[in-house]
Parts: structure tokens; sequence; C-alpha cells
């Protein structure tokens, strides 16, 4: 058979009843006609707190409303939007002052840093002990009320400095004695980090020094650069008490941002029973470029416009379809970009019992999958809600991906933060079947302007998503095939 022959071949059976019964063109412009609306400009990427959240939040309540679903918040005093309350702390400044018996000892500007995860700490005239690679272990009693000193070790000095606190260390210095510098380490650390306003504050002192600077600090006494990193190189290495005390304060400056959740609701013939939940995330990055750059918008179309459009068409076939036994709630979690933050805080304060819900599905950067792809669940494994799910996707003809290699991912979705408080929660999409087409999404458009909505964008795989959630979500709902958990 000739190329002109197959290619017509294969039109014409792509333009046959029968595949084109198979093929949802109406639902595909639905869900295209949504992430085109908030994966505009207008919305100015959807940043938590800004202009471009109202904009969301209005199109999803609207959407939502429209449907047929009823607040899900439970709260009367906030119907349909639960506030979450975000703090964005940045340091502000830092101040390393050594002294040996006494005696100030001279450190030269700007050959340290020390950052907290508090407010304001502050670390007085504190003994130093040197551990070397911090490779070795040490013990409580040497570290409490010491600064731990040591060398830095590349990728895994996070771990390090973070098992010396945790070991009893009053706070941890490392000394910069490679290839990064002091500014690389103030430019990373310069970034603002998020939290919940519930987030407790800690106080911890991580602290930084230069090679100039530490030598400066050790002048005139028994030991030298040199003679720590011989000490560290030792196999029989052991911690050891310097004779340098210093002194560590750092402030951070903190910035509160009102930002919200959307819950809605179709209510079940047997709430008591339990409930079954979708969640989305809206938020994206707003403005994430500068000039000269012509296009400084993060519009997240992939990312993840196309879940709250598959979370809001998913909604719509449901309300329209015969009651269920069980509640379904939707929610559409904000902060997911920032750390599942959203998805945290339906969790701190949920408008049911955690324990209630029976099964939950994330909804994530549906669109990168065409239809007829196998799908892959993110989680497998991790629940109970496999079997269920496999005995969907035999009713509805779905093939599943075997093997657990998209579960890489588990801790970069909302599913995440439901799954630390344990609800059984997974992603199941035919976007995440295929790890190479996920990392081929991650290596190109990812974060980044070039998520926005282009010519051709295929949502045939979505829409395919669609339906299969709607059957997971009666299945699940369904007494008769999901029995309550025995108490």
């Amino acid at each position: 058979m000739n190329r002109l022959t197959a290619a017509a071949l294969a039109a014409a059976v792509l333009c046959s009843p029968a595949a084109a019964q198979r093929r949802d063109t109406a639902l595909e412009a639905a869900l295209l006609a949504h992430v085109t609306e908030l994966a505009s400009d207008a919305y100015d990427g959807r940043e938590p707190g800004t202009d471009g959240e109202a904009k969301t939040l209005r199109y999803i309540g609207r959407q939502w409303f429209d449907i047929g679903l009823e607040s899900g918040t439970n709260d009367p005093r906030n119907a349909w939007f639960a506030p979450v309350t975000l703090v964005a702390r940045e340091p502000a400044s830092s101040r390393v002052a050594f002294s040996r018996r006494g005696r100030p000892q001279f450190s030269p500007l700007g050959s340290t840093e020390v950052f907290t995860s508090g407010k304001r700490t502050l670390l007085n005239s504190a003994p130093v002990l040197f551990v070397g690679k911090g490779q070795h272990e040490v013990g409580r009693a040497e570290l409490a009320g010491r600064v731990a000193l040591l060398f830095e070790g590349g990728d895994s000095s996070a771990l390090r400095q973070n098992a010396l606190l945790k070991a009893g260390a009053a706070a941890v210095m490392t000394i910069l004695d490679g290839e990064r510098t002091l500014d690389e380490v103030r430019a990373r650390r310069s970034r603002s980090g998020y939290a919940l306003a519930t987030e407790e504050l800690g106080g911890d002192l991580d602290a930084y020094i230069s090679a100039e600077g530490i030598e400066r600090a050790l002048a005139g006494g028994p030991l030298d650069l040199t003679a720590l990193r011989a000490l560290a190189a030792q196999p029989d290495f052991t911690a050891k008490v310097l004779d340098l005390a210093v002194t560590l304060e750092a402030t951070t400056r903190e910035t509160r941002i009102n930002t919200h959740n959307v819950i809605g609701r179709i209510p079940g013939r047997r709430p008591e029973t339990g409930a079954i939940l979708l969640l989305a995330h809206w938020d994206h990055f707003g403005e994430c470029a500068s000039a000269p750059a012509e296009d400084l918008v993060c519009n997240g179309a992939i990312d993840n416009a196309s879940g709250i459009a598959a979370l809001t068409e998913i909604a719509r076939r449901l309300a329209k379809g015969p009651a269920m036994d069980r509640d379904v709630y939707f929610l559409a979690t904000t902060a997911e970009e920032i750390g599942l933050l959203g998805a945290e805080a339906f969790a701190e304060n949920p408008p049911l019992p955690l324990d209630q819900i029976v099964a939950a599905f994330n909804l994530d950067s549906f669109a990168l999958a065409p239809r007829g792809t196998p799908i892959g669940i993110v989680g497998r494994g991790l629940t109970a809600l496999d079997a269920g799910i496999l005995a969907v996707a035999k009713a509805q003809k779905r093939k599943v991906v075997d093997g657990d290699a998209a579960n890489a991912y588990v801790r970069r979705q909302d599913g995440w933060a439901l799954l630390a408080h344990d609800v059984p929660t997974v992603m199941v999409s035919s976007s995440w079947s295929d790890i190479a087409r996920v990392e081929r999404f991650f290596d190109g458009d990812y974060h980044r302007p070039g998520d926005q909505v282009k010519p051709g964008l295929d949502l045939s795989g979505t829409a395919e998503d669609v339906a299969f959630h709607v059957a997971l979500v009666r299945h699940f709902a369904d007494l008769k095939k999901v029995p309550p958990r025995s108490k």
C-alpha cells in the first residue's frame, strides 16, 4: 500500500460515523474554551493575591454555580471561596561576629551570610564545633549549644545541615570551599519562601562563610584552613571544639497574601457514607519574565488551566446524571505552585472530616496526550484505590500502563499534601502514562511563558480522561461497588 492510499484510508476511518461517535468534539470544544479563557493574558498568569486571582475565582464560581453545584465550604461565612492566608518570607538582615577568649576576630566585609527560618533569631557567643564534612556521627551532647562548622558537600549539603540541626546543633555554618560562592547562595536564598500563616515559625540558623572569611576568623589560633582540611580528610575523624565563639543574628521580612480555595459539591443520597473528592489547582506564576522579553506572562495553559477545565466538565456531566449515593466535592486549590499550600490548607481546615473521604482524584497538566493514550496512575500502590481504578478501566476499555514509574512525581502535586493526611489520593491521567512525554514538557514550556494556548492544542486525550473520571467517580460513589468502611 503506498503512502497516499494509506493516508486516504486513515482519513476515511477518522471521518466514519463510528469514529466520529467515539470522539466527543463538543467536549473538546468546551475544554478548549475554558483553557483559552483561563490562560489568556487577561488573567495575568493567575497569581494568588492579585487581580488575576479575582478574575479566576469569578470564572470558576460562575461556571460551577451555572452547572448546578452547591457551595462545598460548609461555612455560611464563606460560601464557595474558602480563605487561605499565606506568608511570603525573604531574608532581611544578617550579622556574624567571631571572637576568641572574648576578643573580636576580624571578618572581611561580605564574607559571611546567615539565614533564619523565623522572624528574628539571635545566638550569642556560641562555641564552634568543627564536624569536618558532616559525614561522621556526632553525639547530641557534643552538639548542644554549639555551632556546627563543616565543609560543603554539593547536593548533600542541605541534608547534612538538617541532620546536624535535628541532632541538637544550635546552628550550622558551612564553609564554601568549592565552586559555589556566597553570591550564588544569596541569589538562591533571596527568593521568597512561602508558608501558610498558620504554620509555626522555626528559629533555625543556617550560616555560610567564604574560605577567606574562615581564614581570618582562625587567624592567631592553633589551626588554619589547611589544617581543617587535613582533619576533615582523616578516616577516623572526630569532631573538634575550636577556640572560637560566634554570634549569629538573622531576620526575615514578611508579606501576607490573602487567597482562596474554591469548593463546590454535588449532594448524595447517603452523605453519611462518605464522599468523593476531585481537585485541581487554579494558580500559576503571574508575570514570570522581565523586559526586554516580549512575553512576560506565565499563562499556565497546560499547568493547570487544563486541570480546571477537566474538573469543571466532569462536574457538569456528574450534575446532569442520576443522583449518587455519596457526596462529591470539587476543590480548586490555590498556591500549588509555591508548595501545595492550598491543598494543605484544605486538609488543615476541611469542610468534612478527612476520614470520610473515600477517594480523592487530583487533576494536573491534563493536556499532554492525544486520545487513545493509555492511562498512568501517580500514586499507584500507595492507596487501596488501585483495584477500583483498574475495574473501571476494564469496563471503559481503557488500558492502564504497568508499573509505578509515574510515582517519581507523586510529591510534586497536590495529592501529596492529602496523602500526608491519610486521604487516599491518586492522579489518573493519560498525560502521565509516558514519563518521557512528561519530561519533554518539563524541559520545554513548563513554568515558562511558552505554556499558552497554541494553534492545534490537542484536547482529545483530556476529553477521554474527563469521561473516564465521570465513570471513576460514579464507581466510588456507588455503595454497592464500594461499601462503607467498617468502623
